[in-house]
């Protein structure tokens, strides 16, 4: 029997049909953009990710670009980001003609090292090319980053943090969501995350109200909002009253519909996914040169589960021969990549990213795993000798 990486259609048969028909009611209501069940499904994200505001859109790479076009980024301005990580997080800073600063990782957890970050914005201030503006910190791997240390830095020098959760959407740090420490925090839907959705999908969480009314007019093109409005009389669409250069970043109503029904078990499963790793963690230290480190207090959603071994290449090909399907994230951090290797990097370069992006790999990882399964993917892991 073949080995799923992530097996969607085990959460699907478990849910025994509650998302067929919350999908089909979302079909058959006629409301197929920003429908009501968007609102229902924003509502309750919001109460779980304790934020006051949660402001669906169209996916998670959007999420992002959204509160920096609140916040006016543009040219001159520099966003510190972390290299191992994937494109999107760089991506769209560049959009708005802003510049990515790479910063380099924690050995131990793969997100953004805060010493390394604050060295990079004091040197980005003393040669004065650019102005440092915001600070985008990676949940990585599900894992969230170090929040009270990056806070810490972010009030230091004045500049805003977003928490990228796209992976680590549900991580905690002594039970507080990333938020507490965070602007705001973006997420992503789509199916292969923790909390996916059947297609396309993302959201912004803050309890800033003046930044949520103002993201939920980038997200529909620019439209007037309540604070727009004031002293102002327009009786059509507000989406007809355009007072920014926006988007077009809704959440459909049928992927709303999905992530209704996900959300409600979505917690049971980070328990779930914490029992998988903590017993891969037992039986796979004997074999590998590290096993995925959790700091106290953290609780990580386990968007993947992440080994370190030093021929990475030689097993992944093993396990394939074994039926075991693996994934290297990131085989190439982002500033060292085409795209992006012309933008500045943090003092003495990355080297802890060039280390790590040779010797990771992750192994299959669900909810649903079962330990028959996992026992499996652990003996073929032991059993490579190269």
């Amino acid at each position: 029997m073949s080995i799923a990486f992530i097996d969607l259609q085990a959460q699907r048969r478990r849910l025994g049909g509650k998302i067929e028909a919350a999908m089909m009611a979302a079909v058959e209501s006629g409301a197929y953009v920003m429908g009501p069940p968007v609102r229902e499904f924003e509502t309750a994200l919001a109460a779980f990710g304790g934020a006051k505001h949660a402001l669906g859109c169209a996916n998670g790479t959007e999420a992002l670009a959204l509160p920096l076009m609140a916040w006016g980024l543009r040219p001159g301005d520099a966003v510190f980001v972390p290299s191992f990580t994937f494109c999107a997080t760089a991506e769209v800073v560049p959009w708005l003609g802003a510049t990515p600063v790479f910063i380099d990782i924690d050995p131990r957890t793969y997100n953004i090292d805060p010493g390394h970050l604050e060295a990079a914005i004091e040197a980005t201030i003393a040669e004065g090319r650019l102005r440092p503006r915001v600070v985008i910190a990676v949940d990585l791997f599900g894992q969230p980053a170090d929040y009270p240390a990056i806070k810490a830095i972010c009030d230091r020098h004045g500049l805003k943090l977003i928490a990228d959760s796209a992976q680590g959407f549900g991580c905690t740090i002594d039970g507080d969501h990333p938020l507490k420490w965070a602007d705001v925090t973006t997420t992503s839907f789509f199916p292969a995350k923790p909390l996916g959705c059947y297609g396309d999908g993302g959201a912004v969480l803050t309890d800033d109200d003046d930044l949520a009314q103002e993201i939920d007019s980038y997200r529909v093109h620019g439209k007037a909002v309540a604070k727009d409005l004031v002293g102002r009389t327009f009786e059509h669409d507000t989406k007809y009253l355009n007072m920014r250069v926006g988007m077009n970043s809704r959440l459909d109503t049928v992927q709303a519909a999905v992530l209704i029904e996900k959300l409600k078990v979505f917690p049971q499963e980070i328990e779930w996914r914490t029992r998988i790793a903590a017993r891969y963690n037992e039986l796979l230290a004997p074999h590998v040169a590290a096993v995925p480190y959790l700091p106290a207090g953290n609780v990580s959603n386990w968007a993947q589960y992440t080994i370190e071994h030093p021929d990475r290449d030689g097993l992944a090909a093993h396990l394939r021969d074994q039926g075991v399907p693996s994934a290297v994230y990131y085989p190439i951090p982002l500033h060292l990549q085409p795209a992006y290797d012309m933008h500045p990097r943090g003092p003495q370069g990355l080297p802890v990213t060039e280390a790590r992006m040779k010797v990771v790999i992750s192994l299959p990882m669900h909810a649903d795993l079962d330990e028959a399964t996992q026992d499996r993917i652990v003996d073929a892991v032991a059993s490579y000798k190269g």
